[in-house]
């Protein structure tokens, strides 16, 4: 590594850091004003709503605005270089300018990597706080509406719910249905079924069991008896922010296990998932977008430049929420969805190599 090298990424990452930072303390400020009469409401004390809520926000937002920051950083340190003819000098002494880029793209990859071990395991463990804090002090109390719920529960095994209470954890009209191919083995009906915190089982009332044989049917009756289902609470509890509570591991689990029990709603989990890997690569690209653009002095200075920056940098953004939107909407694949803005943001790339003067 050069000197210039490590002059260049120290620049860079300093410039990094201090965007970061000032970046996401007007967020907070901003978001601590607009929830300041919930934390009055709940009398919460300033240590509680620092350490469980914005300690493991400020990473939040890190994150979600990665984007946006490593370009700002790029260019605010590239056109200051420039302003100052320095990268005139260091093309002059008959640096290519691919390589005056190699510093930079480590920086980036520098970025990268502890951004990809961030969001897939140190920012959900934080976001679990977070989110909970939120759910308690912030969104009113949920309450699971779900009408006539199906979940696949075994190979064979299906659980049918009217409705079900999540506060005390009742379901009503339940069934519990064995399908073989087409055909309907066995159904279980019960009025009502509760959970049993201490036995962590499920308390079932009297059962009517119809078994088909053929043509043949059986009817039984079974007295009220607990039992355990691959059912659980949590199965109706809140969703709010769930993706971004759970490490890559656990996110892919839960997506297998929403799969096997037949369910359609795993786009969100999907996209959360995929996004998480195309992240770095978008630091990455955004890193050689933002050199490419700042390297040659301006007329309009360096504040021009960084402008142009921000406005580039939210156009990722927006690019990033209509793929997700899309994804979730079924309109997209996850996968397609989540590397669409690095694809375009590419193309952009390389016709600003291929045109802009340098």
């Amino acid at each position: 590594m050069k000197l210039i090298d490590k002059y260049i990424i120290q620049k860079f990452l300093t410039a990094f850091v201090f965007t970061v930072v000032v970046l996401v303390t007007v967020i907070c400020v901003i978001d601590f004003t607009e929830k300041n009469d919930d934390f009055i409401q709940h009398n919460l004390s300033a240590g509680k709503i620092i350490l469980e809520y914005y300690v493991n926000l400020f990473p939040y937002f890190a994150n979600l605005l990665s984007p946006i920051t490593v370009f700002i950083a790029v260019v605010f340190v590239t056109a200051r270089l420039a302003a100052r003819t320095e990268i005139v000098a260091i093309l002059a002494s008959g640096v290519s300018f691919k390589r005056l880029l190699l510093p930079y793209v480590m920086g980036a990859v520098i970025i990268a990597v502890v951004s990809f071990g961030l969001i897939g395991w140190v920012i959900p463990k934080a976001n679990k706080v977070r989110v909970a804090f939120e759910k308690a002090y912030i969104k009113l109390p949920y309450r699971f509406d779900g009408r006539n719920v199906h979940i696949k529960v075994g190979p064979k095994s299906y659980v049918y719910m009217e409705s079900y209470d999540n506060t005390n954890n009742i379901g009503y009209r339940f069934a519990l249905e064995t399908i073989d191919s087409t055909n309907l083995k066995r159904r279980l009906t019960s009025e009502v079924i509760t959970w049993d915190s201490t036995k962590r089982a499920w308390r079932l009332a009297p059962q009517l069991v119809r078994t088909f044989n053929g043509q043949k049917e059986t009817l039984r009756v079974l007295p009220a008896r607990d039992t355990t289902l691959n059912l659980y609470p949590k199965d109706f509890a809140s969703t709010y922010r769930l993706s971004e509570t759970l490490t890559l591991p656990e996110l892919s689990r839960f997506i297998q296990q929403k799969l096997d029990r037949g369910a359609d709603d795993t786009q969100v989990y999907e996209s959360e998932k995929h996004e998480r890997y195309a992240y770095p690569f978008a630091i990455v690209i955004l890193t050689v977008i933002g050199v490419i653009m700042s390297a040659r002095k301006s007329r309009a200075g360096v504040g021009g430049q960084i402008a142009l920056g921000f406005v580039l940098a939210f156009v990722f953004i927006i690019f990033v929420i209509m793929s997700r939107n899309f994804a979730q909407v079924g309109e997209m694949s996850p996968m397609v969805a989540a590397w669409v803005p690095n694809i375009v943001f590419t193309g952009i790339g390389l016709v600003l190599y291929r045109f802009i003067p340098r």
